[in-house]
């Protein structure tokens, strides 16, 4: 997977300055969005890897099935893409675009996995704990996760805090046993 993500980064750092330098950051990251789904879809793989078509038919095809909803530079990137055999790696594309997105608005997402559904004055709280921790805007999703015995599992980009009883009682037996 970090060999799919080095390859993409080029094409999303791409993108993305041209976006920031329009001013278009959603119109690119919704598009960005759309082209990431249609890349995945069954019908479109088959016909992104298949030798018979050209690379320029490869990108008609993909633009014609987004229809209007990519600008010409959507379009050009596709046109790229497809010059580069490198459609497949729109997915990685879009995300790397969103952590440019995210970091340019000083934003992250945010999410929360405990035992037990949080009520709405917690997640608030705990929204703003962690945006000054992170001095960022925090953008917070909560999953409910039978398997934690308590506590709490966050999740913020690369960071991880773990909170919950079983990471607690993992490193007192790894303290233990060292």
């Amino acid at each position: 997977m970090a060999e799919l993500t080095t390859l993409a980064r080029p094409y999303a750092k791409a993108a993305f300055e041209s976006a920031d330098a329009a001013g278009q950051l959603q119109k690119w990251s919704d598009m960005l969005t759309l082209a990431a789904a249609v890349a995945q879809q069954d019908g479109m793989i088959k016909a992104l890897v298949s030798p018979a078509l050209t690379s320029e038919q490869k990108a008609k095809a993909f633009a014609d099935v987004c229809g209007d909803e990519l600008n010409e530079g959507a379009v050009n990137l596709i046109s790229v893409l497809a010059e580069n055999k490198r459609l497949t790696l729109l997915p990685e594309i879009q995300q790397l675009f969103e952590q440019h997105k995210a970091q340019r608005e000083q934003s992250v997402d945010v999410e929360v996995s405990t035992a037990f559904e949080l009520s709405g004055e917690l997640q608030d709280k705990l929204a703003k704990a962690l945006s000054a921790k992170l001095d960022r805007e925090v953008n917070l999703s909560t999953v409910v996760d039978k398997s934690l015995l308590g506590g709490a599992l966050v999740r913020a980009g690369d960071t991880v805090i773990d909170g919950s009883v079983r990471g607690r009682l993992a490193k007192l037996a790894e303290a233990m046993n060292s």
